[in-house]
């Protein structure tokens, strides 16, 4: 071997071995850290692990069928400062003196909840403790309050040199105030899911998808730093119409108002398309205020007189009784089978056919007629209602919606009572829902509430018109009922609905309207009082019906819970359904018409 070949051998052997001294140092080191230098190492590598947090979405939109805001998530954000940030001490703390003054001057003018010199005073006292998270105001602030405040010279610099941080947080608020309240629902908290109405239907829709974010450490500071973008709610489009429930909303408080009743609900729906236009539900308080409190519309009662139409409806179409049959009734009680006694409100001595029965809405008629018809056969009475519709089991938008009690009675007697409304038990959104089926050629919808979901004002999904029966009688018993509905309300002699008189003069007009033709049916049903039975004395009342009678377009229903007396169904239920069909019927442009005035223009 050559010398210079020799000299080659050393030195890769020389590379070599610095190479293996080199693993060997490392191996060691690493059985060094893993061993001797373990738990402290573990402890650094604890900090540096990141914090992961929720990114809360926030919550859909709830509109009316204009796209108006019914309930919405407004931001508001709580206002923090670290007073330990370096750009504020530095320099013997020369930006903090230069800027304290001015920002406590706009903080006391577009806050408020402070003087200037108060604000002063805590931001000083913070910065000499080295607070790092100071609570600036007492209260959140708007957004336009913070786009204010931002225009500070202090808060220009951004937050690592101004310290100031803004935690925003979304408030759930309903423009309309107490409008539809109850039906649009609430949410647990702020910022929690849906507690009750629209809001809990629709809560999974409404709600989104939280996204997800860390605390990291970033060239020295740590940053929250976003992983995974949330993904906002949807917005739940309503059929109501927020003017038409104003309408329908202050039409009710007035009569609960002035009837000191214990609480009113009124519904207005679309006829054809079923799609709930208002619904106002109020209770009086213990302050004497009325408020939005339950939901009276899906809670089912018994429904008193506006049963007689149902009842005749199915007699009617059974073959069991014709419109012209004619019925004796007394201004006497009258006792059926020794057991259940039946008077008449309106008392009279004749004899009165079908049609006039249900227009002067006699008790004693009705419960002739039904049991007349189908004494022995109870159960054939109730199958026919419920082959018309009115007991299915109809899906609502709104929580808690409660089925119709009509169940197949025991004995003849509590047939006799179903026949006016006693032994049953009905929401007001389904006898209107029957009563609208009337108005629709015999054809029955489903009331809707939602038309729509919506993502920034593209459609993800429609809600069509549902059709619960093609028809719920012949035409002919269509015929027959509508033109005794007539009677109700233009009858000035028989109709429950139609005039007030005295001495044979007309003093005041009921569901009578100069503008618009209604038709409908009033009820009036005797509360039970647990312990004391039914009070002759308190009541609930109601009207329900549609217009305008040649071509109806809505159907009302409004019912009134424990009036103080005098009341009647009649003057203050027809009348109220009256006013909101004549205003609703000018906003939807049949004429023009306005409160005190004459009518300006006929469309």
């Amino acid at each position: 071997m050559s010398d210079e070949q020799r000299n080659t051998v050393w030195r890769f052997a020389i590379i070599f071995i610095i190479i293996l001294l080199g693993f060997i140092a490392v191996i060691g080191k690493i059985i060094y850290i893993q061993t001797v230098e373990r738990n402290e190492w573990m402890k650094v590598a604890e900090k540096q692990v990141p914090t992961y947090r929720s990114i809360t979405a926030n919550r859909g939109n709830i509109l009316d069928c204009n796209g108006q805001l019914l309930a919405s998530s407004m931001p508001q954000y709580n206002v923090y400062m670290d007073t330990r940030v370096p750009a504020l001490h530095d320099n013997n703390g020369k930006l903090f003196k230069e800027q304290i003054d001015t920002l406590c001057l706009d903080l006391a003018r577009i806050i408020g909840d402070h003087s200037a010199a108060e604000y002063k005073a805590r931001i000083t006292r913070a910065y000499q403790q080295g607070e790092s998270r100071l609570k600036v105001c007492d209260n959140r602030i708007n957004y336009l309050q913070r786009s204010e405040l931002e225009k500070n010279n202090l808060l220009k610099m951004g937050k690592y040199k101004s310290g100031f941080l803004f935690e925003d947080q979304h408030r759930r608020i309903k423009p309309y105030g107490i409008l539809a309240s109850r039906t649009i629902g609430s949410i647990y908290g702020e910022g929690g899911g849906g507690n009750s109405g629209l809001e809990k239907r629709f809560d999974k829709e409404l709600r989104g998808e939280d996204g997800v974010g860390c605390n990291q450490r970033i060239g020295g500071r740590r940053e929250f730093v976003t992983i995974q973008e949330a993904k906002d709610g949807l917005d739940v489009v309503t059929s109501i119409d927020a003017n038409l429930q104003d309408i329908v909303e202050n039409a009710l408080l007035t009569r609960v108002k002035e009837k000191n009743a214990k609480w009113g609900c009124c519904i207005l729906m679309e006829t054809q398309t079923g799609h709930i236009r208002a619904i106002a539900n109020l209770d009086r308080a213990d302050d004497g205020e009325y408020y939005e409190m339950q939901n009276h519309a899906v809670q089912r009662v018994e429904p008193g007189s506006t049963f007689k139409t149902i009842a005749l409806v199915a007699a009617l179409d059974d073959g069991k009784i014709d419109i012209d049959d004619t019925v004796s009734i007394t201004s006497e009680p009258w006792i059926y089978m020794r057991k259940s006694k039946h008077t008449d409100a309106h008392k009279m001595d004749t004899v009165l056919n079908v049609r006039n029965a249900l227009a002067v809405s006699s008790n004693i008629a009705l419960a002739k007629l039904i049991t007349r018809s189908y004494e022995g056969s109870a159960h054939k009475f109730v199958r026919k209602i419920q082959k018309m519709g009115i007991t299915d089991s109809i899906y609502c938008e709104i929580p808690g919606a409660e089925k119709a009690r009509i169940d197949i009675p025991k004995d003849t007697v509590t047939l006799s009572k179903m026949s006016y409304g006693y032994s049953v038990e009905l929401s007001p959104m389904q006898i209107m829902m029957f009563y609208n089926a009337i108005a629709n050629n015999g054809k029955m919808v489903r009331p809707m509430l939602v038309t729509g979901i919506e993502r920034d004002g593209d459609a993800v999904k429609s809600f069509k018109t549902e059709t619960v029966k093609s028809s719920i009688c012949s035409n002919g018993t269509l015929r027959d009922i509508q033109g005794a509905l007539h009677d109700v309300v233009w009858d000035n002699h028989l109709g429950t609905a139609s005039v007030l008189k005295w001495e044979g003069r007309i003093i005041r007009k009921k569901a009578q309207s100069d503008l618009v033709h209604i038709a409908g049916k009033t009820g009036t049903a005797q509360l039970f009082i647990p312990g004391q039975g039914y009070s002759g004395k308190r009541h609930r009342i109601t009207f329900v019906g549609y217009f305008p009678e040649e071509n109806p377009r809505y159907t009302c229903i409004c019912m009134i819970e424990d009036p103080q007396y005098p009341y009647d169904a009649g003057t203050d239920c027809g009348s109220t359904v009256r006013n909101i069909a004549e205003k609703t019927m000018a906003y939807s442009g049949y004429y023009i018409y306005k409160d005190g005035e004459k009518i300006l223009e006929k469309r």
